[in-house]
């Protein structure tokens, strides 16, 4: 059976093919279409511009009166602070892992640093506590956050404790070291009372170099640390 040839459309008809325009080469990508490029290398740090001050208040005033208190020869010789340690312990948390997750956030607002999660070291039956369990979080704080938390907790802190008449002074361990307990982690501004779930108490242990605590505790009160008063011989006889 003989095939018809297809005759050729027709110039200008519907059947003809359109010449194809050559495409413009493509040149390099330009970087920065697709949006900022990623940072690369450590974050920036933050740079301070003074010296928190506590600390000028340390090296202007407080030596000079320790030197002449307790007749150093050097300032060397002066006491200073070590570092700070905040423990918040949770018995509750064991059965509530939301209170552990909350006391890190806390904990992280008050101090200004990542605590560190700490778990028990052995089995205890009465307390239905096992090994590996985490129980508690705890941060160290040293050099300018360590003075920058010690002026926030002796001006701040303390004087919104209720019914505050002074720190007591049996918290030294005999060798110049103070070990404060807070009952309400609310007393910081930090913590707004509305977003809590429930109140947690924590411990701030003050590191010296004093070897006494007559020394430490002269540290602490020429640095802001309200100390209750002893009563005088007048008040107790009233």
């Amino acid at each position: 059976m003989a095939t018809k040839d297809k005759e050729p459309a027709a110039s200008g008809g519907e059947g003809e093919a359109k010449p194809r325009t050559p495409k413009a080469p493509r040149g390099p990508k330009e970087k920065g279409k697709k949006g900022p490029a990623a940072p690369t290398g450590p974050a920036p740090k933050y740079k301070r511009t003074a010296k928190p001050r506590l600390r000028t208040n340390y090296e202007q005033t407080v030596c000079a009166q320790m030197m002449k208190d307790f007749g150093y020869t050097s300032a060397m010789q002066v006491p200073r602070l070590v570092k700070i340690t905040l423990n918040m312990g949770l018995g509750k948390a064991n059965q509530d892992g939301k209170i552990l997750d909350s006391a890190v956030e806390e904990m992280k607002l008050i101090s200004g640093q990542a605590p560190v999660v700490c778990k028990a070291k052995k089995d205890v039956a009465n307390y239905k506590l096992r090994k590996g369990q985490r129980i508690g979080v705890m941060v160290t704080l040293r050099r300018e956050r360590m003075w920058e938390f010690l002026d926030r907790l002796c001006n701040i802190a303390l004087p919104r404790v209720r019914d505050f008449r002074g720190v007591s002074s049996r918290g030294f361990d005999g060798r110049g070291n103070f070990t404060l307990g807070v009952r309400e982690q609310i007393i910081f501004p930090e913590i707004e009372y509305d977003k809590i779930d429930s109140v947690k108490g924590l411990n701030v242990s003050i590191v010296t170099t004093a070897k006494t605590d007559a020394e430490g505790r002269a540290l602490l009160a020429l640095l802001g640390m309200p100390f209750r008063q002893a009563p005088t011989a007048q008040g107790a006889a009233a």
